[in-house]
């Protein structure tokens, strides 16, 4: 990331594959969008993250200064199998394993009932652990913990406004995923000169990606007032990025890649949500709530990759719940 910025997940979701099986690197990899019935495409500009300073770092001390003042590191971890089983607590291993196999971000530290410990976000599943961290004894090295880490500094990217600027060489990079996905959508047929809806077109009401195919069933569930029927004074503007300084939002999403799917219905009514269990926790939980929007459309919770409609989710969310993004990654 000194020598060549990354992207973001709006940019380039993650699939769960690498160069040694089946994902090699591409610009269209780096960088992704998608249109319907049409081969995916480099974007003519996108945001990068970059890095200033980097090196290694090892031992208690160090790692508590790094992390105080500059924030979380990434270290390299043994796992015994108890480790795979832990489910709360301060974790302490007593096999003396420190083969390194599994690495994580250290995010703080701490001590409770005498015992010092390290704070670690892990990357399996907010299902697996405390809400998916966990804490390792502190001090001792434990499970090679304190031996083998990592920092960097991040440059600002943002606020200066920096974007990539794609060339005609990444544009055309053989490397690039020339598939042209189907998606079933309305087809003019001039030998009968009228609109044909292929199989699995769901709704005549079809626009881009919103239709009201279930809307049939809908019943609403509500005990207490509107919001408007409360008269309050409102002020003139209204951000949730920015609410007396805290950001609520959840993280945004494309819903164009890996493949071009019509599923603004899901990402939208999973995206606003996800912000209400923000606001309404105060992001007082380990980590922003992030909703799976692919579970609902798998299941027809609402509607498909060819439309749907965002009130079905709330039903569906009332009657069944939702998963954790955590749970299931978006794949279009």
């Amino acid at each position: 990331m000194h020598h060549e910025p990354i992207t973001d997940e709006t940019c380039s979701i993650y699939m769960a594959r690498g160069w040694t099986n089946g994902e090699g690197c591409s610009a269209m990899q780096k960088c992704r969008n998608c249109s319907p019935g049409e081969a995916c495409f480099v974007p003519d500009q996108y945001r990068v993250y970059q890095v200033d300073e980097y090196a290694q770092i090892e031992g208690e001390e160090a790692m508590m200064q790094e992390i105080y003042q500059r924030g979380p590191i990434a270290c390299g971890i043994a796992v015994p199998d108890l480790l795979e089983e832990y489910t709360s607590g301060i974790y302490c291993d007593e096999t003396g394993d420190t083969s390194i196999v599994h690495d994580i971000s250290v995010v703080g530290y701490g001590e409770e009932n005498g015992q010092k410990y390290w704070m670690v976000r892990n990357s399996w599943g907010t299902y697996w652990g405390e809400q998916g961290f966990f804490r390792v004894c502190r001090g001792t090295n434990n499970i090679a913990i304190e031996s083998d880490c990592a920092w960097a500094t991040p440059v600002d990217t943002w606020t200066e406004q920096v974007w990539h600027q794609t060339t005609d060489e990444e544009k055309n990079d053989p490397a690039n995923d020339q598939t042209v996905y189907p998606f079933p959508q309305q087809q003019w047929d001039p030998t009968t000169d009228s609109v044909v809806a292929p199989e699995g077109f769901l709704g005549e009401e079809y626009k881009g990606c919103r239709h009201r195919a279930f809307s049939a069933a809908l019943t609403s569930v509500k005990t207490t007032p509107y919001a408007w029927e409360i008269l309050e004074d409102v002020p003139e503007s209204v951000d949730w990025r920015n609410m007396n300084g805290t950001n609520y939002l959840s993280w945004n999403k494309n819903q164009h890649i890996p493949q071009y799917c019509g599923s603004c219905w899901s990402e939208g009514t999973t995206s606003a949500l996800a912000d209400r269990f923000n606001i309404m926790n105060g992001l007082s939980t380990s980590s922003p709530v992030g909703l799976d929007a692919q579970a609902v459309i798998n299941c027809e919770a609402g509607g498909s990759c060819n439309g749907g409609d965002p009130a079905i989710v709330y039903q569906h969310a009332h009657r069944v719940g939702l998963q954790h993004s955590s749970c299931m990654n978006y794949i279009a």
